[in-house]
């Protein structure tokens, strides 16, 4: 099972999508500049204290104030307080607890107003992006996460993933670890660590720490509100949680973010840095990879299955509920039983993708076809169970209600991603009435036609919708080739399903969009 990462940079900032067998799993939109990215630690402000909530808000420079309860602020706030305090007192230069006496833990029972006071400024870790009408949610259990480890400063104990089984490569990665790990640092070790050295441990460890050396560095001039340690861009993170062996493309077409992924895949997998390229083709890549088509068709509010069935999927502000229909699929089974099982498996699969691909969270209900016998029912739940074990979120899958119905948990700690798949008519605006489509090839030609002879432009390429593409470049003697012998220079024509059917684009020789609304 092959996975490839294509990232397109836009003005607006980078689309990425991860593909597993050319199929799309992830979707990811960059904007430039983004804050309150999880992983992203602040230098925050207590503001109000809600002992009925046992919580607090802190502004970290958000509209609204950041949420922080009492269970996240980790048992060694004290310690953390009180290091942060002497760093931005300049007490303490470097990041190291070397001569720092760690304070007692606080108590799990405990109430807020007795740890944090108002006013008080506080070191404080994004968990969860802001969502709707909250603001982010903070910890302050802060950690720094690696490649193959995670470093938690302000503890000592050593924990492995539970997805590492081997007894004897969990004692050798917990003796290795708590060799080469300083004083009161305490370190989770990911699952990807298995099977590695105790070089490239180190290397990921040094790297952690470094990272946190410098935020300790910066905090010393820092005023609230300011970022201390930036999480890595979503590409970057993707790369650095997924990236194994069955890697095998990464396809960019900006030279900055080509070298930018080049340089952090070589210090982490150099051995991996020859699947890094640069999309040099005629196409925008999007297109090239076929994934504008596939975006509209798995963001709609009903995705067609390969077998005939589909999906209803219903957004509230509670939770998601996504009914499985059988569609044309009732007579390709012998019996009712079997054709809803058949139906559900198909449903089980492309819905673990759904939730990925849209990273929805919080309650999610889904009502597959009613099934008789129980063992069709645990088959469909192991089913369930396989495909989400590659989601890299936190979740919980409870069996078939005796309504037919599966309820799942998924965390979501950043916004929903939503795509608008229905479009307003790029001619009409939505009134329902437009010219006479027709015409369009007319205004074409009438466009290139004054920027070729009146403006004496060179290297012109048009971006079209595929319909006109076909329309202008089908036949031996096609309108492109006659526009050659007409006036001299080749066209080049692009397709592009992103736009509108009647809708199309002029480009000058360096790419740069030429404004029509300026010839007369």
């Amino acid at each position: 099972m092959s996975n490839e990462l294509i990232i397109n940079s836009t003005q607006k900032g980078e689309r990425i999508a991860l593909l597993q067998s050319k199929r799309l799993l992830e979707y990811h939109v960059e904007e430039p500049d983004q804050s309150f990215t999880v992983g992203d630690i602040y230098l925050g402000t207590v503001k109000k204290l809600v002992t009925g909530l046992n919580a607090a808000f802190v502004d970290v420079g958000y509209e609204k104030d950041a949420f922080l309860h009492y269970l996240d602020l980790g048992p060694n706030i004290n310690s953390l307080n009180k290091f942060t305090k002497d760093v931005i007192a300049k007490r303490v230069n470097t990041g190291r607890f070397n001569n720092f006496k760690m304070e007692p833990e606080i108590d799990k029972l405990g109430k807020i107003d007795k740890v944090l006071s108002k006013n008080q400024p506080i070191l404080v870790q994004v968990v969860k992006e802001p969502i709707s009408t909250k603001g982010p949610r903070l910890s302050c259990d802060i950690s720094i996460a690696g490649r193959y480890i995670v470093l938690v400063p302000f503890s000592n104990s050593v924990n492995l993933s539970k997805k590492i089984t081997d007894k004897q490569e969990r004692t050798r990665l917990q003796r290795l670890i708590s060799s080469i790990k300083p004083a009161n640092f305490g370190v989770i070790v990911r699952t990807v660590a298995q099977g590695h050295d105790v070089e490239e441990l180190d290397r990921d460890l040094q790297n952690c720490l470094e990272k946190w050396d410098k935020g300790i560095k910066a905090l010393r001039d820092a005023k609230p509100r300011d970022r201390i340690i930036g999480e890595m861009n979503r590409a970057s993170s993707i790369l650095r949680d997924m990236l194994n062996e069955s890697f095998d493309s990464i396809t960019v077409d900006s030279k900055d973010v080509y070298e930018d992924i080049k340089n952090y895949i070589r210090s982490i997998a150099p051995e991996k840095e020859h699947i890094v390229k640069l999309h040099a083709g005629k196409n925008k890549i999007f297109e090239q990879f076929g994934l504008e088509k596939q975006i509209k068709s798995l963001f709609g509010r009903s995705v067609s299955l390969p077998g005939g069935g589909y999906l209803i999927i219903e957004h509230t502000e509670a939770l998601h509920v996504i009914d499985v229909n059988s569609g044309n699929k009732s007579n390709t089974e012998e019996d009712q039983e079997a054709t809803a099982l058949s139906v559900n498996l198909e449903a089980a699969k492309e819905i673990a993708r759904q939730l990925r691909l849209r990273d929805m969270g919080g309650i999610i209900v889904v009502d597959f076809i009613d099934m008789k016998k129980a063992e069709n029912k645990k088959k469909l739940h192991d089913v369930m169970r396989d495909e989400m074990r590659t989601d890299r979120s936190k979740y919980t899958i409870l069996p078939l209600s005796k309504f037919g119905l599966m309820q799942i948990t998924r965390q979501r700690v950043r916004p929903e991603l939503n795509i608008v798949t229905r479009e307003t008519c790029p001619t009409c605006g939505g009134t329902g009435t437009i010219q006479a489509s027709i015409l369009v090839s007319d205004i074409i030609l009438n466009n290139l036609d004054y920027i070729l002879t009146k403006q004496n432009e060179r290297g012109i390429s048009i971006s079209l919708h595929p319909f006109l593409h076909s329309y202008f470049t089908k036949g031996l003697m096609s309108q492109q080739v006659k526009w050659f012998f007409k006036y001299k220079t080749w066209v080049k024509l692009m397709p592009d399903s992103s736009l509108g059917v009647v809708d199309f684009k002029f480009h000058n020789q360096f790419g740069e969009e030429i404004d029509l609304a300026q010839i007369g």
